[in-house]
């Protein structure tokens, strides 16, 4: 008998303990078992869903189920996300279109649906919220949570509980998603997406340094490409390398940076979960099928832009003080604008007016290939748009959009259109959009 299945566990599937002798669970014949030394002790978690925009799509199309899918744009659009199968096919995140296709001509490309995603990853978010109140979302479909203290709650252990939970959301959601479970906010995060899909993975505290030692620096957060070669040329590749190094030698070098990559090499991160610590930014962007300077093409994006960003806001009660515009060049070069309102705002309008006031500095010479406008700085909606003073319109302007709302709200949301966006030349039409 291995040591390995001596471990104490149970099958993902049915929830039977795993019996010692066997590599199948014994009560249902499930190969899913997890065993782990810890797994009863620890109560940290990420959790992730798998290629969720894709699975999404998946689930509400069941032709797609065997078929590789990409979500994301046109030929010069980027991918946004995209299935296993079209993974195995070499395609991946942030590619651009035109190589995704030539890696993958067969996958069916799909433009992203947003306000689907949206209400999909609020319905993971609330079963979420039904496990532990100390639930702290990372982006639309990712979380970390802390469990300590359920297990009177839930009459079980935070690892089964999350097993329980995973197949709740196969069943009533139809998505899948992967657990990684440890005793710190970076080592959940790094087992989560271990044994995609339908993973669940542990790391323990006793075998973090011996787990993390082989993998290169690049696994720790904040260890970008950029950062990653400055390593690299510092004779730096493994965390292992890391784990023999001083903090003081470490800071020295690389500042800030150096005390965390000194702790997180050794597997310590003090960092808790925040259930108000969401997501920073609300935002919404569009690759062009050919490049534009003029504001006359430009402008009706940015409003079209500004409703899209608006309508998620109020979908999920929040606000942002901040106006974000993003752009990027010809010759791919990113640049980005901000301007801090005087209150937070969830309105199309004042979203769209101050981003077309960055974006009339920036008009001249260059031509864009894609553009983007959005909020950071967020906060409770109820702090949003108080009465302006200063501009009286202001106030008519959003009666109009709450009237605009409700109708797009009943009928669809091509149902309404402002005089910006129904004015769009079909040059602006975007490759893609998300």
């Amino acid at each position: 008998m291995s040591a390995a299945s001596s471990l104490p566990g149970f099958c993902r599937d049915c929830l039977a303990p795993a019996r010692a002798e066997t590599r199948r669970c014994h009560a249902c014949g499930s190969p899913r078992l997890i065993r782990h030394a810890e797994i009863d002790r620890l109560t940290l978690a990420h959790v992730d869903c798998d290629a969720f925009y894709a699975t999404v799509e998946k689930r509400d199309n069941p032709e797609l189920a065997d078929k590789p899918v990409i979500i994301g744009g046109g030929k010069r659009g980027v991918v946004s996300t995209c299935c296993y199968i079209a993974r195995i096919h070499g395609v991946r995140s942030a590619m651009p279109m035109f190589k995704a296709l030539d890696a993958c001509p067969d996958a069916i490309v799909i433009k992203p649906d947003m306000e689907k995603y949206v209400r999909v990853g609020r319905e993971v978010r609330r079963m979420m919220e039904e496990l532990t109140p100390l639930v702290q979302p990372i982006s639309i479909d990712e979380a970390f949570l802390d469990l300590a203290g359920t297990e009177r709650l839930h009459k079980d252990t935070p690892a089964r509980t999350l097993a329980r939970f995973a197949a709740r959301v196969e069943a009533e959601i139809g998505i899948s998603l992967s657990v990684g479970l440890s005793y710190c906010k970076f080592l959940a995060k790094v087992a989560s997406d271990l044994d995609k899909p339908r993973g669940f993975s542990v790391i323990g505290k006793a075998e973090a340094l011996s787990f993390l030692a082989p993998k290169p620096v690049s696994l720790i957060w904040g260890v970008g490409k950029a950062f990653s070669a400055t390593l690299e040329r510092d004779g730096i590749r493994t965390i292992g390398q890391l784990q023999t190094m001083e903090e003081t030698t470490l800071m020295r070098r690389y500042g800030v940076m150096g005390k965390r990559l000194y702790h997180l090499a050794r597997g310590e991160d003090d960092r808790t979960v925040h259930p108000n610590e969401g997501a920073k930014s609300v935002s919404a962007e569009t690759t062009f099928n050919a490049d534009l300077s003029q504001a006359k093409d430009l402008v009706p994006v940015i409003r079209r832009l500004s409703e899209k960003v608006s309508a998620r806001l109020k979908a999920s009660g929040i606000a942002g003080q901040t106006v974000v515009l993003k752009l990027k060049t010809a010759d791919f070069k990113s640049r980005t604008r901000n301007f801090k309102l005087e209150d937070p705002t969830v309105l199309a309008d004042r979203i769209f007016r101050t981003g077309l006031h960055l974006l009339e500095r920036e008009l001249g010479q260059d031509r864009f290939r894609l553009i983007g406008i959005g909020v950071s700085d967020l906060t409770d909606a109820g702090r949003a748009d108080p009465p302006d003073l200063v501009d009286p319109a202001a106030a008519r302007r959003a009666v109009a959009e709450s009237a605009i709302d409700k109708v797009r709200q009943k009928f669809g949301r091509d149902i309404v259109e402002t005089g910006y966006t129904f004015s769009t030349s079909r040059k602006t039409r975007q490759a893609d959009e998300d």
